[in-house]
């Protein structure tokens, strides 16, 4: 969020200065990162509410992103979830709810996909998420400019999960935790 409120500080700055060459571009950009921004604010404050600590308040909160996302894409969207229902922590729900996030931009953005299917289930005190595309995957030995691979690693690292990335045939996200630890 702070770095989103400093990118649109210096572009706010640049379309002051150029205020007479036309700053459509300028502004657009603005615009998005206060909207990326407000939506972080809204994680945060949703992870942090006592009133959602369960996982099918986390189960809704994931469907209700992943169909905003994907029907704005056109993007055909298979998500299967849990029925049962369990506390989670609010570590858990953020981290959790991040890498679900990320995973889920990435495809949209990057893959060129036309299916998703998101796989969400508790099996033997393990919780378990899985998110796979059809779209045309990347070479994971090449080094991005992003955060995102390496913040959801870190994410999944600090729960004391595991987190696999696949690309060979569209991509696949695995995120595995032990809930009894």
């Amino acid at each position: 969020i702070g770095a989103n409120l400093t990118r649109i500080s210096l572009l706010s700055e640049v379309a002051r200065q150029n205020a007479e060459n036309g700053n459509g571009k300028l502004l657009s950009s603005i615009a998005e990162i206060a909207r990326e921004s407000v939506a972080s604010m809204n994680d945060i404050v949703w992870t942090i509410t006592p009133e959602h600590d369960s996982l099918l308040d986390l189960t809704r909160r994931m469907r209700q992103h992943a169909e905003e996302v994907f029907a704005l894409r056109d993007v055909d969207l298979e998500f299967n979830a849990p029925a049962e229902d369990l506390k989670l922590s609010v570590g858990l729900r953020r981290d959790l709810l991040l890498i679900f996030k990320e995973a889920v931009n990435n495809a949209a953005k990057h893959s060129d996909c036309t299916k998703v299917l998101i796989d969400f289930k508790v099996e033997n005190s393990c919780l378990k998420l899985q998110i796979k595309d059809d779209g045309k995957g990347f070479d994971s030995s090449e080094n991005y400019d992003g955060q995102g691979l390496r913040s959801m690693s870190r994410r999944a690292e600090y729960l004391g999960g595991t987190l696999l990335i696949n690309s060979d045939d569209g991509t696949t996200v695995k995120f595995e935790v032990n809930l009894s630890k």
